[in-house]
């Protein structure tokens, strides 16, 4: 049977040539051993890739991109989505069709022409539905809201093997919107897009952190910042999608050039270690100050409409996170008594405190025992 089902899936079994290479990760110090790997091209191939876990009694673990590897799938069904990386735009209900291996700079090139954006995040080749389901902040998501808050609906594969949608189940709605994907093997995504002709943006040189501690208190969700604080010195990212750059953006002395979404690059700091602050305390901002001196520390500005988010996840209720680039020695201790204590999905590499990223965790779990009350899915960020 499982000879059968590999002629039919693009099974890959240990010793068999392509194993060693389809069982990267593109995390390299993991080193996974998987006993099967399914490499879908269609729904129907994640059934069976289900099937095959749940019948031999093997955890599944799903891999698109591979951005949210964070766990080795040894001795597990591993099911690549890869190639189920289709996208399809419909400009009049101003909606992007996905399939599971899509990445966001595919939608942002087929939204373009029709004047629209996704709520995508600073890089083009992490993937659309690992990016959504974690919650997925992006720099339209001050005006918009969260990646997952786009999510209008979903076709999802069961622990059971069969196909359902998100329309007839609003409560596993719910739990994808942010929730991550322990639920089920998503197999397509309906998300919403946004009108957004152009952006003003770029990266410039800035120094006055007082004067940006003021100007943010009152800055309007059209306008997406970061700090940039390095051995190199203080830069300031923006993003304005609004129609008066001038009046929103001279008041902290700086200038950016009008673009179309997709030609804005504004890059990213490795989470080696990750807070979120209600406020920009004195004490944070020296903190991070010194924490600038030997690693890039990126201090991010949420709040806006992100604070609308009524899904699960945690983060939104935050109005900054600081990133830092290296766990550096005493910096979480300093920073802990002025954090939140909260997390977010897709930054968290430690699947021990999945938890810390979710309000409402009793209700997740509700949903995680209505649809995979097996543990099916248990590898990497799991509820439970």
């Amino acid at each position: 049977m499982t000879r059968l089902i590999a002629e039919r899936t693009g099974t890959i079994l240990p010793g068999e040539p392509g194993y060693d290479e389809a069982r990267k990760a593109l995390n390299p110090a993991l080193d996974p051993h998987p006993a099967i790997i399914v490499d879908a091209a269609a729904p129907a191939d994640v059934r069976a890739a289900v099937a095959i876990a749940r019948d031999r009694g093997l955890p599944l673990a799903v891999q698109a991109t591979g951005h949210g590897t964070h766990v080795a799938a040894d001795g597990a069904v591993l099911l690549r989505t890869s190639r189920m990386n289709q996208v399809e735009i419909d400009p009049d209900r101003r909606v992007a069709r996905v399939r599971p291996g899509a990445r966001w700079g595919q939608v942002i090139d087929a939204a373009a022409p029709y004047g629209l954006a996704p709520l995508a995040g600073s890089s083009r080749d992490v993937g659309v539905a690992g990016f959504t389901l974690g919650g997925g902040v992006g720099w339209l998501s001050r005006k918009y809201g969260l990646a997952a808050d786009s999510l209008l609906r979903a076709e999802v594969v069961t622990a059971d093997a069969e196909p359902i949608s998100t329309d007839d189940h609003p409560d596993l709605l719910w739990a994808l919107r942010g929730g991550g994907g322990s639920y089920g093997v998503v197999t397509g995504l309906e998300v919403r897009l946004h009108e957004v002709p152009v952006v003003h943006a770029g990266i410039v040189p800035f120094a006055d952190l007082d004067r940006y501690r003021d100007w943010v208190a009152t800055a309007p969700g059209e306008v997406s910042t970061a700090l940039i604080i390095s051995p190199e010195g203080v830069k300031l990212k923006v993003m304005y999608a609004g129609d008066d750059p001038e009046r929103v953006l001279g008041p902290l002395g700086v200038s950016v050039e009008p673009m179309a979404f997709g030609q804005a690059v504004m890059g990213g700091t490795p989470a080696r270690h990750l807070d979120f602050f209600h406020e920009l305390s004195d004490e944070v901002m020296a903190v991070a100050v010194r924490a600038g001196e030997q690693a890039t520390v990126e201090i991010r500005h949420w709040g806006g409409a992100i604070a609308r988010h009524a899904g699960p996840v945690a983060a939104a209720r935050a109005s900054f996170s600081v990133i830092v680039s290296e766990p550096l020695p005493g910096l979480a201790e300093a920073l802990a008594p002025h954090a939140t204590g909260g997390s977010f999905l897709n930054f968290l590499a430690d699947t021990s405190r999945t938890r810390q990223a979710f309000t409402g965790y009793d209700r997740l779990a509700a949903v995680k025992r209505a649809y995979d009350p097996g543990n099916l899915f248990s590898v990497g960020h799991t509820v439970s």
